[in-house]
């Protein structure tokens, strides 16, 4: 699709929307989980508008409305907070107290309950966020083997603790424990997947939360609000709704969050991590931006890099943190390398999210649009140029994907995180010119090599992995398999998530030590053996 007229004619009439992938009827959200009760708000709500338009016949395009959230005050946010507070109860209440065990089971009660709303989760991911129903389906299935993988990590952590060790006349039990209050926020590019990567996590070590759903993705969570009401104790999750800029700085400058987890701007952490009368006491699990670079040198298997960087570069519109953003390409090959990805580029489908095969759908962000527009516009008064027919053309919220080649220092393409359907591309001479953009990079999360030289790329790996925390050989950037690490350097990441280090990120080592005597050891048989303690015993959990 090259103009406006051709993407127009990919919306559809309303008539035209497939009866299977319709909405039954907006979802008029008024319900929100508070101490363990669902309670009906009954002031401001905001409107959700899909990134998919209905056409009419004179050719206007129009946003659906799918549904509407509540829009929480500061007396709203405060009970939800209160409710956390209380449930955690100085790390006396009854989740931050009950065995890893019983914690396992409640989660696993949720995660059923779970995978009977996927039909409803799976089609709200499609027309919150304009992801394709493949990936929505995707993205539902991976969350669930997410969790079982954390409970499975968990069984294994505790089952290896689940023992005394004596050192130089002490005996001692080490585990880990929670943190507190955690207030979770995730994003919207993976509202279920991101979002449950740390809620999960949190809870099962048996944190309290209040969860402040993304921007965009909020409706899907309204399925699971019962599931959480019946699965937890009361308290122990809370959900808040309203304009994070003010009910967020709120939460946290009462000072009773104890751990922020954010995946959103590097800006937007820097000022929440500012608000608590206490910094040095909140602990922060944030995933960040991203400018992840691939490299591709001169001896570099062509056709495999272009596939992997056209992946790389536009799954789900480019709107991934471990997207390709900036494709450096040696000059002896860049003009062979573009044509190549622009050959393949024009082969992408494009359309609504709900058709088999396509790859570029609408952008549920109006103003991400303006802004890859006006960083278009940028590079090409500097001296770039759209390389690729149509690219960048816009209608409605479809965004044609845009090869902007040659990009410099100084545009704002070289160094701005675009977030969308935009690729960059540079020609570099010089290894050190690669070696030097990922150095100089604000970002720190990933990088990609395409080549076939083992003695250039072990040379490169060396610096690059000081850099940032994953170095991709001849594949595109990405996030799993989850059971790796996934950080980030610099402006990136703050701590380690993965299935057993989002564990340890949401949890404490506490240890119970005792004297070697015959007085101590019968004290700690009989707390052992009478089942006295949750934190004091050798039970091993299959």
């Amino acid at each position: 699709m090259k103009n406006q007229r051709e993407l127009l004619t990919l919306f559809p009439a309303q008539h035209e929307i497939p009866d299977a992938h319709r909405l039954p009827a907006p979802l008029r959200q008024r319900t929100y989980l508070v101490n363990g009760e669902l309670k009906t708000w009954d002031g401001e709500v905001q409107r959700v508008l899909s990134p998919v338009c209905v056409r009419s016949a004179d050719g206007e395009l129009e946003q659906i409305e799918i549904g509407s959230y509540p829009m929480h005050d500061e007396a709203a946010s405060d009970a939800a907070l209160d409710a956390a507070v209380n449930a955690y109860d100085n790390g006396r209440g009854e989740w931050p107290t009950m065995s890893v065990a019983q914690r396992i089971d409640c989660i696993e009660n949720f995660t059923r309950q779970m995978v009977a709303q996927r039909q409803r989760i799976v089609q709200l991911i499609m027309w919150e966020i304009g992801k394709s129903l493949a990936d929505s389906e995707k993205e539902f299935d991976r969350t669930v083997e997410y969790i079982k993988a954390t409970v499975e990590a968990l069984k294994e952590l505790d089952n290896s603790n689940s023992r005394f060790t004596v050192v130089e006349g002490t005996i001692g039990q080490v585990r880990r424990t929670p943190l507190g209050v955690v207030l979770c926020m995730g994003p919207y590019n993976y509202p279920l997947n991101e979002t449950f990567a740390t809620l999960i996590p949190a809870l099962i070590m048996g944190n309290t939360l209040v969860f402040k759903p993304p921007k965009f993705g909020v409706l899907l969570f309204a399925p699971l609000l019962e599931a959480f009401r019946t699965a937890l104790p009361k308290g122990v999750l809370n959900t808040v709704y309203g304009p994070g800029a003010v009910i967020v700085p709120r939460m946290l400058n009462s000072g009773k969050v104890n751990v922020l987890t954010l995946i959103g701007s590097s800006k937007v952490a820097d000022h929440l991590k500012k608000q608590p009368p206490k910094a040095h006491r909140l602990r922060a699990i944030l995933g960040l931006d991203a400018k992840n670079a691939a490299i591709v040198l001169p001896d570099a298997d062509i056709e495999l890099a272009v596939r992997e960087c056209l992946l790389g570069a536009l799954s789900f519109n480019g709107q991934r943190c471990t997207a390709l953003k900036m494709l450096l390409v040696h000059q002896s090959i860049v003009d062979k390398f573009l044509q190549r990805f622009v050959e393949e580029l024009d082969k992408l489908k494009i359309g609504m999210p709900w058709e088999k095969g396509v790859q570029i759908t609408p952008l549920p962000e109006l103003s991400k649009i303006s802004y890859l527009t006006d960083c278009i516009k940028d590079a090409q008064q500097k001296g770039a140029r759209v390389i690729n027919d149509g690219g960048g053309t816009v209608c409605g919220t479809l965004f044609y994907p845009a090869v902007v080649y040659p990009v410099r220092e100084g545009m704002k393409l070289y160094r701005e995180e675009q977030f969308g359907p935009v690729v960059p591309v540079m020609a570099f001479d010089d290894i050190e010119t690669a070696l030097e953009y990922v150095i100089t990079s604000e970002h720190g999360q990933q990088v990609s090599i395409f080549g076939t030289d083992p003695d250039l790329i072990g040379a490169m790996v060396d610096p690059l992995v000081n850099q940032v925390c994953r170095v991709n050989l001849n594949c595109q950037c990405q996030r799993g398999p989850d059971v790796f690490p996934f950080a980030g350097r610099k402006d990136s990441a703050e701590g380690t998530l993965s299935v057993t280090d989002a564990l340890r990120a949401f949890s404490i080592r506490s240890m119970v030590a005792a004297k070697q005597t015959d007085d101590s050891k019968q004290l700690l048989d009989a707390i052992v053996l009478g089942h006295k303690s949750n934190f004091i015993n050798t039970r091993f959990i299959l």
